[in-house]
This record gives structure tokens, C-alpha cells and sequence, in this order.
């Protein structure tokens, strides 16, 4: 006989077993007996078992299989389907178990429970169809039973609370309540288990809500046939990032880039794109569809072919990094001299620190020591050096302003070899501002790698210092007097800030310890002499 595959065989059996305990559920509730309560207690293990099991099947497929983002997601999605069939079992043992709690059963009236729960009962019969057929709308239906669900608890919970003014039962009707609770939730599990079987069916993790929006948003350049998604990222926002390769309504292969997330930061996305496209036309991808559905919205933009410069500087050659490096620094200068305006920009540095520093105190809580005094010499607390810096440069700011991407990070530039162009991503927070504040963040991007070997940091200094001597000579062309001074604030706030994302002790700690001394040294400089100042910067930059 051919073996069976453990985990199709063990979620085949969970199913019927869970069908078997919604049985004996739906039993309970058309007549409410101790008997039928302790029989379905007995069978508390076995849907736990078979879900370890499911579960234990799953990783053992995960560790067997060569490395596969599409067949990760699958079994993840089995896992899923597993855990939360489990979670089903135990939210009616708990329904019951406050059900029996009634002393008054016509309280509880248990009868109104009787067609929700047939319908769960009906639901996860279609589950394996959902799986076998890929079946995305047998999905969706699955899911939308918790909407049902939850029209059921509120008419019932409007009952029970109603009956409960100066009813001389308030303690059944509180059970009745918390029987309610549990069974309510179970539409929860129902739509966790839907989404895990589309995130199977289209190849990403995808909330319920937000999948109506990718499907709005694919069929309007698609045919709606043949599209495949890839995971490209996840932002720390929570934004989705992925690759799609679909067809065309004319039959052609179009690639493209899906991204959704908070409907607020999609928004300022797609301004920002726009905004790049009107200020600097073809440095920022074009916005080929936009979809928004509640607090969610969704964007279909441009591939972009290349690399980021991320890759670059980790794994391409020298010859290639300094040809991307000679592309990005020709790309931002004609940035700045096209786009400067006469207006004053002010950076606020500090402010912008100062706002991050719980975060960075929450994964790093040694770094908020108080002041110390070390033989009558006060060692400032690196809060009070932020606040002494803010004061310093509200008087300061760049004597105009550019348009600036925002959030300058390594891997939010694309080079591409072929073109010999540069492009951005990720641009909702684009506006005009002080330049050193994308060429602070670029730098501080670079040393925050957390690569060890002596070589690859040597590289990441060199591409750090580099953008700075590029960006000190447009200073001294324009005339930016303060240039040096505003980049030390930029650095000290991009590298404390920057340890909010750095758990390695060590690598966090040569990070504040970079930004203390920026702070230190800025500080010392007399009111006044801020033009003089000058930063070690490739001692800085270099471990």
C-alpha cells in the first residue's frame, strides 16, 4: 500500500473529528444535559493530539524540504488550519462549560445557538474542498461566516443585557453571556482559516480585508487568470511588499509590485510617487493601479529592474558598486541643484530623536543611565545631550531647500546596470527639506549592517564616506557655511535612533556610543563657530 502523506492524513482526521464535536455541540444546545456536557469534555485530547500532530508534520516537512518561500507559506497555512480547528473544539468545551453554569436553562436559551453552529458545522465541511480545489471563493465563504456569527451575538447579546434590568437572574444571564463570548468566537478561528488558505492560494500572507482589495486591484490591469505572487519584503509598518507577474488584457506578461499596508501611509506613498514624478520624471516607479478598501488601501506600481544598493554593497563587485556608487552621487546632485529652492529648511534633528528615544530605551533599557559624576567632571545623560543639541539647532538651519526622498536607506535605491539608472522606492515621506538629512540617513545606513568581516566593513565605510565628501563639495559650491555641524546632528540622530532595529548588544552599543560623541563634540564648539566644525567622519565610520 502507498504511504499516506501524514499531514493530509492527520488533517483529514481532525476534520471528521471536529465534525463529530460539533455534532455533539449542536446536541447539547437543542437540549441542554449534563450527559451530552461531559461527553464532549471527553474528547478534549483528541482534536489537541491530532493538531500536534498536523503541526509536528508540518516542520518536519519544513526541515525535510529544500528552502521554498511558496511551500513555507503552504505549510504554514496547513499549521494554521490546524491550530485554529483546535481552537474551535476548545471554544465549545468552554461555551458549554458555561452553559452548564445556568441554573436556569431557559435562560440561556440555547435553542438560538442551534443554526449559527449548524452553519460552523457546514463551514468546515468545505475546507478540505477549499484546500484540494484551491478554491478561493469556497475561501471567502468560510471567512464571511464570522460575519454571520457576529449578527447572531448581537442580537442575542442585546437580549440577554436587556433581560438583565432587574431581572432577579443576573448571575445565569452572566453565564449566558460568557457562553455567548466563546461561541462568538469561533467566527475569529473561521476567518484566520480562510485567510490561510487564500495566503496558500495566492502565494503571500493576506488578511481577509485586504485580499478583496488585492483582487480589486489586480483585475483592473489583468485578465484576472494567471497571477503569481511572489514576497519580496515586509515593512516595519506592517506593509505588505510583494512581486506579481500576471497577463494582460492583450495577452502580455506584465510585472509589477504589490504593496498595501494602513490605508494613511499607502496614501502618502502614492503622493509621494506622484510628487517625484512631476518634480524629477522617471526617477520614481509609476503607479499602475490604486485600490482602497476601509482602513486599507493597496498600490500596484512599476518593477523596477536592478538591484538595491543594499545588494550592491554586500555582493557585487568592486567594479559594480562603483559604478552604482558614480550613478547615485550624479542622480542626487542633479536632484539638489534642480530642485533648490530658496527657502530656509529646517531639519530638527533632535526633535526627531527625542520622539524615538522610547523605542530605543524599550529594546535597550541600559542605555537610559542618568548623569554621572566622575571625579566633579557631570557626564550628561544622553537625554540632556539631546535637549542642549535641540537648542543649538533651532538657531541653525540650510540656507535653502531640496527635495528629498525621506528615508534614504540602502535598500529603498535601485541601480539598475543595464540603464545605468537610479531609481527610489518607498517615498511617503518625500517633501522639500534640509539635503543632509537623506545624506545622514544614507550613511548611518551603510554602518548599521550588521556584517562582521573586516573587509565587507571596510567597503560599507567607503561608501558612507564617499557620499559625504560628494555631498560637502555641493555645500561648498552653494555656499552651506553650517553643513558640517547640521550632518553631525543628522549622524547622531540616525545612529541612536537606528539601534531601535539593532538587537546585537555590541553593534547597538558602538552605534550610541557614536552618537554620544557627535553630541559631545558638537556641543563644545563656541555659540557662533559652528562653521568651523568638522567631524572625523572616516574614523567614524570605520570599526
Amino acid at each position: 500500500m502507498p504511504q499516506l502523506d501524514p499531514i493530509a492524513e492527520n488533517l483529514s482526521l481532525l476534520i471528521a473529528e471536529m465534525d463529530g464535536q460539533l455534532q455533539k455541540l449542536l446536541t447539547y444546545f437543542k437540549d441542554p444535559q449534563s450527559e451530552l456536557a461531559a461527553q464532549l469534555m471527553q474528547r478534549a485530547g483528541y482534536s489537541g493530539n491530532l493538531s500536534s500532530r498536523v503541526s509536528k508534520a508540518c516542520l518536519a516537512a519544513m526541515i525535510r524540504e529544500k528552502q521554498n518561500n511558496r511551500t513555507d507559506l503552504h505549510l504554514q497555512g496547513i499549521d494554521t488550519i490546524a491550530r485554529n480547528l483546535d481552537l474551535i473544539a476548545r471554544l465549545g468545551r468552554r461555551a458549554v462549560d458555561q452553559a452548564e453554569k445556568v441554573e436556569r436553562k431557559r435562560v440561556l436559551r440555547a435553542m438560538e445557538y442551534v443554526a449559527p453552529l449548524g452553519r460552523v458545522r457546514k463551514t468546515l465541511g468545505r475546507i478540505q474542498s477549499a484546500l484540494a480545489d484551491r478554491d478561493s471563493k469556497l475561501a471567502v465563504t468560510i471567512g464571511k461566516e464570522r460575519q454571520s456569527i457576529e449578527k447572531f451575538h448581537s442580537s442575542l447579546f442585546e437580549t440577554y443585557t436587556r433581560e438583565m434590568e432587574g431581572s432577579k437572574h443576573t448571575q445565569d444571564l452572566a453565564f449566558a453571556l460568557l457562553t455567548l463570548n466563546e461561541i462568538t468566537r469561533i467566527g475569529e478561528a473561521l476567518q484566520a482559516i480562510s485567510e490561510a488558505i487564500l495566503s496558500i492560494n495566492i502565494g503571500q500572507s493576506v488578511r481577509f480585508e485586504k485580499y478583496f482589495t488585492l483582487r480589486s486591484i489586480l483585475s483592473s490591469v489583468s485578465d484576472g487568470k494567471e497571477v503569481a505572487l511572489t514576497p519580496l519584503a515586509e515593512t516595519r509598518s506592517g506593509s505588505a511588499i510583494s512581486s506579481v507577474r500576471m497577463r494582460g488584457p492583450s495577452g502580455d506578461t506584465i510585472s509589477a509590485v504589490f504593496k498595501d499596508g494602513d490605508k494613511r501611509k499607502v496614501k502618502e506613498e502614492r503622493v509621494g510617487v506622484k510628487s517625484w514624478n512631476s518634480v524629477y520624471p522617471g526617477l520614481a516607479p509609476e503607479i499602475l493601479s490604486y485600490e482602497k478598501n476601509g482602513k486599507s488601501a493597496a498600490l500596484l506600481i512599476e518593477h523596477l529592474d536592478g538591484e538595491t544598493f543594499e545588494d550592491i554593497v554586500l555582493g557585487g563587485s568592486d567594479a559594480a558598486l562603483a559604478e552604482a556608487q558614480t550613478a547615485l552621487h550624479r542622480t542626487v546632485r542633479d536632484i539638489w541643484r534642480q530642485t533648490a529652492s530658496p527657502e530656509p529648511a529646517a531639519m530638527q534633528a533632535m526633535d526627531q530623536l527625542s520622539k524615538r528615544m522610547k523605542d530605543v530605551y524599550r529594546l535597550h533599557p541600559w542605555f537610559a543611565r542618568a548623569a554621572q559624576n566622575v571625579n566633579g567632571c557631570v557626564v550628561h545623560c544622553f537625554d540632556e545631550l539631546i535637549a542642549q543639541a535641540a537648542s543649538r539647532e533651532e538657531r541653525l538651519s540650510a540656507p535653502f531647500s531640496v527635495y528629498i526622498h525621506g528615508d534614504f536607506n540602502l535598500d529603498n535605491v535601485i541601480y539598475d546596470p543595464v540603464s545605468a539608472k537610479i531609481r527610489f522606492i518607498d517615498l511617503h515621506r518625500s517633501r522639500y527639506m534640509d539635503y543632509v538629512q537623506d545624506v545622514s540617513v544614507f550613511m548611518v545606513s551603510n554602518y548599521r549592517l550588521q556584517v562582521l568581516d573586516q573587509s565587507t566593513r571596510q567597503r560599507i565605510a567607503g561608501v558612507a564616506t564617499e557620499m559625504h565628501q560628494m555631498a560637502s563639495k555641493f555645500a561648498r559650491r552653494r555656499k552651506d557655511a553650517t553643513y558640517d555641524y547640521r550632518l553631525a546632528l543628522g549622524l547622531a540622530r540616525s545612529f541612536a535612533s537606528s539601534t531601535r532595529f539593532v538587537v546585537d548588544q555590541n553593534h547597538a552599543r558602538r552605534m550610541l556610543l557614536r552618537a554620544r560623541y557627535i553630541l559631545e563634540t558638537a556641543l563644545a564648539v563656541p555659540e557662533g563657530r559652528e562653521a568651523r566644525f568638522k567631524l572625523p567622519i572616516r574614523e567614524l565610520f570605520n570599526d
